[in-house]
């Protein structure tokens, strides 16, 4: 009777405040298709909403999770829907979102084999999964992590480890004080969370060397043979992009590899989605050598489509990986019969995030990712090439894989690119404002464009038609001399990268 009594308590702890979550959470994504994708409240009054007094005695679970739902009503971007087009932020998966939920609570401390072993191996077989799906390296290790960001971070780890230990200088040990310094040659088409990355690792902005792209912002071979042949021994990471933020540019891998390869440089792959061709045959051309650089970062809460948040690096050194990571102490229990996570990732404590990854690719199968791959591509060709064909606007980047550009050009008589620029920002404004759809704004080439990027599983041929009809009636509303007053208003820090 005892344990029967701990079991009801326990029901009636948790039942009405996961039922109350549950009820919300189901209104909030079936409502998606009819909502404001934009948020309707501003921050001043979301703030009123949410700043409420915290009580001298608490209230049950229930009416928080309440009031919680009530409070940032008008706050939540409807990023999780097929409409939203801003960021490369995605959705999730039916499985992967329910397998989230079970993570949190199941609660398990995923650092090691000993205090989480059920997620410590569905973490090894869905590294092994991805590795298969990505067209990696079969051997190379790997490590969840909270974003592309970080498996930046975890990726230079190895590569300051390796190129160090080379010059016989132990980083672990000694620190980067008296260390040689490490180059780091990229292109100017990089993504600012790689420069972050280099910060969070020591190695300084001051040692980045910005290369020249071409006009289809591909890094060229004949600036990095030249930067490498410049400081031929000094140690060098070389970052290449498989899908540039803008763009989706993708380096020319075979080209490029070698040249690398001959100074003894650590060839670093941003592909936080692009790394995702490789899973469609209509599209691994675009990542073809990419599995000859010595490591690679991408994200799970982008293409994959599982909740934030979710990144995974992968490294074809093995021991350059663990020899930065690793970390041993008298109270921490190996175990012998699987891999300790915390031996590959920067992190202690850590959330369990391989359960929503390995229930994405469970609900896909080999499949289900190729043909998810296909269509947020042709749904982001559609968008760009509709859009950029309609009275007013102007293609500038039409997608190879899932990101176009759009510029909208002033009706004014005479108008410059300045103007060109703000009737650019002012259309995004707008088009927001209808909460139709969401896009965001980047200046690529000097000039303002509205970025188009689909990655969500929700989206649909009804979504892009609705959302070229909605840039289409803002276009029509448009006057010769301006944009309308009601788009100005509408105009928002929002809408700028």
């Amino acid at each position: 009777m005892p344990m029967l009594s701990r079991v009801k308590n326990a029901d009636s702890t948790y039942r009405g405040a996961l039922e109350t979550a549950l009820n919300h959470a189901l209104t909030h994504l079936t409502s998606l298709d009819q909502s404001s994708v934009a948020t309707t409240a501003g921050c001043l009054s979301l703030r009123d909403q949410i700043a409420r007094p915290l009580e001298k005695q608490g209230v049950s679970a229930e009416q928080v999770i309440r009031e919680l739902a009530h409070d940032v009503a008008g706050g939540l971007l409807g990023s999780a829907g097929g409409r939203f087009f801003a960021w490369v932020i995605g959705g999730s998966l039916p499985a992967a979102l329910a397998a989230d939920w079970l993570t949190s609570a199941w609660d398990q401390n995923a650092v090691l084999a000993a205090t989480a072993p059920a997620a410590a191996l569905v973490e090894e077989i869905a590294g092994a999964w991805l590795k298969d799906v990505l067209g990696l390296p079969a051997d190379a290790s790997f490590s969840f992590v909270t974003g592309c960001q970080m498996a930046h971070a975890t990726c230079l780890a190895a590569a300051r480890h390796a190129l160090l230990a080379q010059r016989g200088w132990n980083v672990e040990e000694q620190g980067l004080f008296g260390a040689p310094p490490i180059r780091v040659l990229t292109s100017i088409a990089r993504h600012a969370a790689f420069e972050r990355a280099v910060r969070l690792v020591g190695l300084g902005r001051s040692q980045i060397v910005y290369l020249s792209a071409d006009d289809r912002d591909f890094l060229r071979a004949d600036s990095l043979q030249d930067a490498l042949a410049a400081e031929p021994t000094s140690p060098a990471i070389v970052l290449l992009q498989a899908g540039d933020i803008n763009i989706g540019a993708f380096d020319d891998f075979p080209a490029l590899i070698p040249i690398a390869r001959r100074y003894r440089a650590w060839v670093h792959v941003d592909g936080a989605f692009g790394l995702w061709a490789a899973a469609s045959p209509r599209y691994q051309h675009l990542v073809r050598g990419v599995e000859l650089a010595n490591s690679w970062a991408t994200d799970g809460h982008k293409l994959l489509n599982v909740p934030f948040d979710c990144g995974y690096a992968f490294v074809s050194d093995t021991k350059a990986h663990s020899g930065s990571m690793a970390q041993q102490a008298s109270y921490l229990t190996q175990n012998g019969d699987a891999r300790d996570p915390m031996d590959w990732t920067p992190e202690w404590s850590r959330r369990a995030r391989g359960f929503p990854t390995y229930a994405a690719l469970r609900q896909l199968g080999r499949e289900g990712v190729t043909a998810l791959v296909g269509r947020v591509c042709a749904h982001a060709h559609a968008l760009a090439t509709r859009i950029g064909s309609l009275p007013g606007a102007q293609l500038l980047w039409e997608p190879v894989f899932n990101q176009g550009l759009v510029r909208f050009l002033d009706p004014q008589r005479g108008a410059s690119d300045t103007d060109h620029d703000r009737h650019t920002d002012q259309v995004i404004a707008a088009v927001n404002g209808t909460g139709e759809a969401f896009f965001s704004g980047t200046t690529w080439h000097g000039r303002r464009a509205m970025r188009i990027s689909v990655c969500n599983w929700q989206t649909s041929k009804e979504d892009v038609e609705r959302s070229v009809n909605v840039v289409a009636e803002v276009l029509r509303e448009s006057k010769p001399d301006s944009v309308s007053a009601k788009a100005k208003g509408r105009i928002s820090e929002k809408t700028r990268p």
